[in-house]
């Protein structure tokens, strides 16, 4: 019927004829819709590489999920009798159930058995690395594969929204969701992030793409399974991202008893499929260090192991520094060049994407408060860590929430005015100077090894 709505007859004569709708290089739909997804990735993922530049030609400084993969692929749980470098690699004392001496990163033939290195990192990204590592080793080219997946994320993004409007919950157009997608991927901390190759970053990098997958289930497909899944793997890069569970909770359980339909059709499958990686990663962990809730980061062998000993991982002690860093972390203007510097611990959130004061809605539902909620539990749990992030551009542990966020701001239902499009060219053009100076022109950032310098010195 609908091609013959198309093509209306033609009367010749006392005939009535109707034109033969013509095929030839027509696309079908399906294609149609992922044309414009693929398109948003090979641009981003293009992007991505070209201002990563060498850093994709050599392997990453900081490679542990290769060195974790690598450990797996000979049967072992552990990386060997030294350490692969010192920064951030866990050491088990098994004989003490404990950490390593203080300050130790070599060990004679008789200690390296009972003195073992862990990436206390959690290990969903060293598990995607396994069958390139198996082919090229320890030389594997990490940095590569993280930055093209990072053009995932924005694809991702662009679906979620693209399924709100077409659902008729966001009264975006298809012009503000592409603008969105732009500022998630340009826009952002994601963009700095996406280019490093190093193991905290890649860690983020992996975790957005399943933090996406989780929002595109709830939000677009109602599909608890996968769902489930997607947070469950999220967990296994980055376990604060498991809190986003409050908004299939609130969005989906909860308009189900509104609505009177039972709720264990869609709880039971989404806690099953959640729990699978966690316990995954509960079995890895016990198996390491007899504690199935111990990564690792315990052991670390870094400078400020005698804080974690005294106040934890998670603590309010860590509370008013990180809330200075993400609200007040601002460049410092300098009177000699470069002019401005910037702290370790990276810029206030704000500062990095102002696009973010659109978030705050005009109308609330169950949706906007799921995503709410999620985003504070989230951020409540980054806030309290024993570390700000740092050595970063900007607030990077915001990425564990970054999307929801923006998916708030779809559905604001505030205007994008001259305002929003001014923020946006400041926040891409902020951005970009972090991806393209960020671990490489280091007259832009400040060289404190303390962690005590957030502010200018007087």
């Amino acid at each position: 019927m609908a091609l013959r709505r198309c093509f209306p007859p033609v009367k010749v004569g006392k005939v009535r004829l109707r034109p033969r709708p013509s095929y030839a290089g027509a696309v079908p739909s399906s294609e149609r819709r992922w044309a414009l997804p693929l398109l948003i990735f090979l641009l981003c993922a293009g992007v991505y590489c070209a201002t990563a530049g060498a850093r994709l030609t050599r392997p990453s400084p900081n490679n542990h999920y290769v060195h974790l993969a690598n450990a797996w692929l000979h049967g072992r749980l552990h990386l060997g009798p030294d350490a692969p470098g010192t920064n951030d690699w866990a050491c088990f004392d098994t004989a003490d159930r404990g950490p390593c001496p203080v300050g130790r990163y070599t060990f004679s033939e008789t200690d390296a058995e009972r003195y073992r290195w862990y990436v206390s990192f959690p290990p969903l990204p060293a598990a995607l690395l396994v069958p390139v590592v198996a082919a090229f080793g320890i030389n594997t080219l990490d940095a590569l594969i993280w930055t093209l997946l990072a053009g995932l994320a924005p694809m991702l993004l662009f679906l979620v929204l693209r399924s709100l409007r077409e659902r008729g919950r966001s009264g975006r157009s298809l012009r503000d969701d592409l603008l969105l997608t732009a500022l998630f991927a340009f826009g952002s901390v994601y963009y700095f992030v996406a280019v490093q190759g190093s193991v905290w970053f890649a860690a983020h990098v992996v975790a957005s793409i399943f933090v996406l997958v989780y929002l595109w289930a709830v939000l677009g497909l109602r599909r608890p399974g996968l769902a489930g899944l997607a947070l469950g793997l999220a967990f296994l890069c980055r376990p604060a991202t498991l809190l986003l569970g409050a908004l299939f909770l609130v969005d989906v359980v909860g308009a189900r008893r509104r609505e009177g339909r039972p709720v264990l059709p869609a709880l039971i499958p989404f806690a099953f499929a959640v729990s699978v990686p966690i316990l995954v990663a509960m079995w890895h962990n016990a198996v390491r260090f007899d504690d199935a809730f111990e990564f690792g980061h315990r052991f670390l062998q870094v400078r400020w192991r005698s804080r974690i000993e005294t106040w934890g991982l998670f603590s309010t002690h860590y509370l008013p520094r990180n809330l200075t860093v993400f609200f007040l972390s601002l460049p410092w203007l300098i009177e000699q060049s470069p002019f401005i510097r910037i702290s370790r611990h990276g810029l206030a959130l704000w500062f990095t994407t102002p696009n973010l004061f659109w978030a705050w809605p005009k109308t609330v539902d169950t949706t906007i408060v799921g995503l709410g909620v999620s985003v504070v539990l989230t951020a409540a749990c980054t806030l309290l860590y024993q570390n700000t992030g740092w050595v970063q551009f900007g607030y990077r542990f915001s990425l564990d929430y970054l999307p929801l966020l923006f998916v708030l701001v779809a559905l604001s239902g505030r205007r994008f005015g001259r305002a929003f499009w001014a923020c946006a060219a400041f926040s891409i053009a902020v951005n970009t100077f972090g991806a393209v100076t960020f671990d490489r022109e280091h007259r832009f950032y400040d060289d404190d090894p303390t962690q005590e310098v957030i502010f200018q010195p007087d």
